[in-house]
């Protein structure tokens, strides 16, 4: 006998899923290698946020995820990383304008 949210998934939702974490982590190796892209740096945060977002919905708006150490991992390293790149983020702008100083 399964639990009503483990026979709620379904092949399908599984696969997405799985495809929506590959195309995070895609996009976040892509950022790692060109960290100075900009464009690339914000989709990668949005990444991050869009993560975020959908496991706190799944906890206190649809309540089919308890916070339990498989949720709460999640949750800590996206709240984690949305930390790290918004610090990074002022780096790259800082480090941008010494660049810019030093060619003028």
């Amino acid at each position: 006998m399964c639990s009503p949210l483990l026979c709620a998934v379904n092949g399908l939702q599984a696969r997405t899923f799985g495809v929506w974490t590959l195309l995070s982590s895609v996009i976040r190796c892509l950022c790692a290698i060109d960290i100075r892209n900009r464009t690339l740096y914000y989709i990668t945060l949005f990444t991050f946020f869009l993560a975020l977002v959908h496991f706190l919905s799944e906890v206190f708006i649809y309540h089919t995820a308890a916070l339990t150490i498989g949720v709460m991992a999640p949750l800590m390293v996206a709240s984690f990383s949305i930390l790290g790149m918004l610090i990074g983020l002022q780096y790259l702008e800082v480090e941008e304008l010494s660049q810019n100083k030093k060619k003028n």
